[in-house]
């Protein structure tokens, strides 16, 4: 039954519930309708987070592109800096992508519902670019720890070569990591239909399976934390022999400017990292669902929008760059 506090639901979604209910719990099947709960169990509500949410999601599209767009079209921004963030931009457009078109949708449907292949089709990109966001900020670090530390030998260690391979593996780290993770996924049996989130994670699908979940959770947790020391002691590193660079500067006005190239990304890292350890790297009764749902706004739909503004705002040549486009379109 649908618990009163999400709604009063229609007479056709109180005969379709419990039967996609049944029909999974009788066959142990995959091949079930979902229902997302959506962030609040207020209907007057709706509207109001359909209106926040596009004008956030329309600030990510215009903020991202814009930026892709702007690295392309300026040869002073064609350095590896700027093609690792051209390739930011990409992953937090499409991970943004994957999740809030979706979630706009349900703000203004009475049946929040998302097929089975949907919401797998969902988490696994979700995953992929999650999990290739994390990295990338990684590798961002490293190339300021060449920048910094090693600055006679920058275009030699950042080839084009380099910064190819490096964005690959980003990538393919994505992959691997979202493939065995979606491929345990697809293997439960669920018995529930109801996801009490706004789109289809992880932790709230555990929830709704029929049978142990504790492969996946192990699993979960070894991914989870693989990646996050891996990127985070990388960072850590780099960030350490690049404070040990500044604070060997002997002019204020040069550790200032060194400094600047980072602050940026060091922004970045930590909003990135905060959330996500929040939600993934804790047990699973520590904090609300309210909660919950708090750290997944923020990284999935708050920080895309963030990065760029970030990166434009708090730095002196993408800001000449634009004002050199603008003047050109101008003329």
């Amino acid at each position: 039954m649908v618990r009163p506090e999400w709604g009063a639901p229609s007479p056709e979604f109180l005969t379709w519930a419990p039967k996609q209910r049944r029909m999974a719990a009788e066959n142990h099947s995959t091949l079930v309708d979902f229902i997302l709960g959506g962030l609040t169990r207020r209907p007057e509500l709706q509207l109001t987070l359909f209106l926040l949410f596009l004008g956030i999601y329309t600030v990510t599209m215009i903020g991202n592109l814009g930026m892709m767009t702007l690295i392309g079209l300026n040869a002073q921004l064609h350095t590896p800096m700027y093609f690792f963030l051209s390739n930011l931009s990409l992953v937090d457009l499409c991970y943004s992508s994957v999740i809030t078109p979706k979630m706009l949708v349900n703000f203004l449907s009475e049946k929040k519902v998302i097929s089975y292949a949907g919401c797998m089709s969902q988490l696994y990109f979700f995953l992929v670019f999650v999990i290739a966001e994390g990295y990338m900020l990684t590798v961002m670090a490293y190339d300021r720890y060449v920048a910094i530390c090693r600055p006679l030998l920058y275009n030699i260690i950042m080839s084009h070569q380099a910064c190819s391979l490096l964005v690959a593996v980003v990538y393919i780290m994505g992959l691997v990591g979202s493939t065995i993770l979606t491929g345990l996924m697809i293997q439960l049996p669920y018995c529930e239909v109801l996801i009490t989130h706004y789109f289809c994670d992880i932790l709230p699908l555990m929830k709704l399976s029929c049978s142990s979940t504790y492969d996946v959770e192990v699993t979960l947790f070894f991914v989870t934390g693989f990646n996050t020391i891996v990127t985070c002691l990388t960072v850590l590193v780099s960030y350490a022999f690049i404070i040990y660079s500044i604070l060997r500067i002997s002019t204020a006005e040069g550790r200032s400017k060194a400094f600047r190239t980072c602050s940026s990304h060091l922004a970045a890292v930590g909003m990135f990292y905060g959330s996500a350890a929040f939600m993934y790297l804790k047990p699973s009764t520590v904090s609300s669902l309210a909660q919950e749902n708090v750290a997944s706004v923020f990284y999935t739909t708050v920080i895309p929008m963030l990065n760029p503004l970030i990166y434009s705002l708090r730095n002196k040549e993408v800001k000449a760059a634009i004002q050199k486009t603008l003047r050109r379109k101008v003329v």
